[in-house]
């Protein structure tokens, strides 16, 4: 599936791979706005991005462009709006046919899940499943942990996030990982599910404090007990505040 990037920044691109392309995107940028207009049919992409704050005279141009020849079903646009967007802009922008807008901030958290989720809605629905993350609870019985091949090691830690394609996760003892290095495949990895324990296959895609990796695959049929498990995750959390209500009665 290819994203159209539209983008002056070096910083917001490369945030945007860490946090988009585990989603199944394949990433096409322009930071010349022109260039972007005449390979659009080349490109043929699924959905764009651009920055307002980089392209504060052109963005609505360029949604006219798009949304001449391509409706809000067939190519989703997102704005990523800086600290100057007014108001104004907003009520324009919805006007011209975008499909969402989030802060170029993309340092913080929530605009991430922001974007992924305005993303989510426009996916293929067999993707939809795989896009989802959600943030571990202290409730939930789910843990991780891997050995590094080369040198044995057993690399515990807190499991942040994890959806049906991948995890994030904060090591206990990073230099552990020096020897590390991006798209390493880890085959001996544990994942408590419930009560059940799953061996996938892993396979690095960020480094840093906090390390994320991807699902290569599971062995028989333990993709689906993992996806069962998260599917099941928002009904077992309404359980758990209900009981915790009625304990308060």
């Amino acid at each position: 599936m290819k994203l159209l990037l539209v983008l002056g920044s070096d910083d917001t691109f490369n945030l945007l791979s860490l946090h988009i392309k585990p989603l199944g995107f394949e990433l096409i940028r322009y930071n010349n706005v022109l260039k972007a207009m005449d390979n659009i049919d080349e490109a043929d992409p699924m959905g764009v991005i651009m920055s307002a704050r980089d392209y504060p005279r052109h963005w609505k141009t360029f949604i006219q462009f798009i949304r001449s020849e391509r409706p809000k079903n067939v190519c989703p646009v997102i704005i990523l709006k800086g600290e100057c967007f007014t108001e104004d802009d907003t009520t324009k922008a919805h006007y011209l046919g975008i499909s969402g807008i989030a802060s170029e901030d993309l340092t913080d958290p929530s605009e991430i899940i922001r974007l992924q989720e305005i993303l989510c809605r426009y996916l293929p629905s067999e993707d939809k499943r795989r896009s989802r993350r959600y943030h571990i609870q202290p409730w939930q019985h789910i843990r991780f942990i891997f050995i590094v091949p080369k040198d044995n090691y057993l690399i515990t830690g807190e499991l942040k996030t994890i959806s049906s394609g991948g995890l994030s996760f904060l090591p206990d003892h990073t230099n552990l990982l020096k020897g590390m290095n991006l798209h390493d495949e880890f085959p001996e990895c544990s994942l408590r599910a419930g009560e059940t324990f799953l061996s996938p296959v892993c396979r690095l895609v960020r480094t840093g404090r906090i390390i994320s990796m991807e699902f290569v695959n599971f062995p028989k049929n333990e993709q689906h007990i993992l996806d069962d498990f998260l599917s099941s995750s928002p009904f077992q959390e309404w359980k758990l505040r209900k009981k915790a209500a009625a304990a308060k009665k």
